[in-house]
């Protein structure tokens, strides 16, 4: 087997040249995002007559994004992508994500939507009756919207992970 040496430069030699780390000066880079793949928005359910408290879970939450989406957009507005990265039962907010291409579509979908819901005014465990309530509106208010999650939450975003 022949082993093939590398030929003999006949340009200059590579000088190594050390560099002192405390005589250089530091060097600042800025990245600037000009595309972020996604939309954060802070939504919150209000309902009237506002005494009224709608328990809002996941499939709600749900339920109530795709009316608002397919009123607006008809069937293009079900096939946005919806991710719901948090609820807040408490106060009705709910945190989601979008494509940022369709961003301003469902900011528009659910700011001009209005619903009805049916819903329990007690949350009812194992032998308890539940009293069912009919009517009643429900509707989104925008809180806040950005491409990057840290400008919607008004701080590190570190509120969006809590449990």
């Amino acid at each position: 087997m022949d082993i093939d040496h590398p030929k003999p430069s006949t340009t200059h030699p590579k000088q190594h040249i050390d560099i002192d780390n405390d005589n250089v000066p530091a060097t600042t880079r800025r990245i600037t995002a000009r595309n972020p793949p996604w939309t954060y928005l802070k939504l919150q359910l209000i309902t009237e007559p506002i005494t009224r408290r709608v328990h809002l879970d996941a499939l709600t939450a749900r339920t109530h994004l795709s009316a608002a989406l397919a009123q607006f957009l008809g069937l293009m507005g079900t096939a946005v992508s919806i991710d719901i990265l948090k609820i807040e039962d408490e106060n009705g907010v709910l945190w989601i994500r979008v494509p940022r291409e369709d961003g301003a579509a469902v900011v528009a979908a659910v700011s001009s939507w209005v619903g009805s819901s049916t819903t329990s005014s007690g949350r009812g465990g194992v032998g308890e009756e539940e009293e069912w309530e009919e009517g009643g509106a429900v509707a989104w208010r925008v809180l806040a919207k950005g491409n990057f999650l840290g400008a919607v939450a008004h701080g590190s975003g570190g509120d969006v992970f809590e449990p």
